[in-house]
């Protein structure tokens, strides 16, 4: 079973099967959440790699019109007070905003077009005729959903490319602010993850090793989706 199927277990299937220590399970994690990681060094699970950069490239993209969503009349006359000197203390709400709104964006993307769910319920059918199914199924469904995600990605990316173009086209003396946001913000996106899964693994290895722990086991599978 690759990462994605043993954090995927029920409990007693965990108890069973999962004879990993913290630090792996802790790696199985930035294995499947870490955006670079995840894209361009995890080779072991059942994801388009094509759809993978993909995501990659269309996750940069959202971070860049996020943050100049956020850009109003405030923002614009702070810049001018400070006579364009970059204030990072006041720009990290609006920093802190848009990474959390696009993480989100993200993890609806990831969803809706990667395929490694799809295929490991066909390869946890019991027998190859209900497998060769369930694959004819599930072609289909794979199929529409690829289409329509380049479809929308095509759509999406020629509007965040009109409205930036519009945007540094008026406010010229903005643009190094933007990129400086949108670069600081891509950067804690590849951070937090180091941090925020440090969490999951306390409880998922402790449930596991003292049985009866259930709960602990459900609020560590809960904690790894964050």
């Amino acid at each position: 079973m690759n990462d994605y199927e043993l954090n995927s277990l029920a409990y007693k299937e965990a108890i069973k099967y999962d004879k990993r220590t913290y630090w792996e399970y802790y790696f199985s994690l930035i294995r499947t959440k870490h955006l670079i990681v995840f894209t361009f060094y995890t080779s072991t699970d059942y994801n388009s790699i094509i759809i993978k950069i993909s995501l990659f490239l269309f996750a940069f993209a959202i971070f860049y019109i996020v943050n100049a969503l956020f850009f109003n009349d405030s923002t614009m006359h702070k810049i001018y007070e400070d006579h364009g000197v970059f204030n990072f203390i006041y720009q990290l709400p609006q920093i802190l905003y848009s990474t959390i709104i696009t993480m989100v964006i993200k993890t609806i993307l990831n969803l809706l077009s990667l395929t490694e769910k799809n295929i490991i319920e066909i390869k946890n059918e019991k027998s190859l005729t209900m497998a060769n199914n369930k694959m004819k199924e599930k072609k289909k469904c794979l199929l529409i959903k690829f289409i329509l995600f380049f479809i929308f990605s095509f759509l999406f990316l020629l509007l965040f490319w009109y409205y930036i173009s519009c945007f540094c086209a008026v406010y010229k003396n903005t643009q190094l602010y933007l990129i400086e946001d949108t670069a600081i913000s891509f950067g804690i996106s590849l951070i937090y993850p180091f941090a925020l899964n440090l969490m999951p693994g306390l409880l998922r290895i402790y449930s596991i090793k003292n049985k009866d722990k259930a709960c602990l086991y459900r609020i560590s599978k809960i904690l790894q989706l964050i």
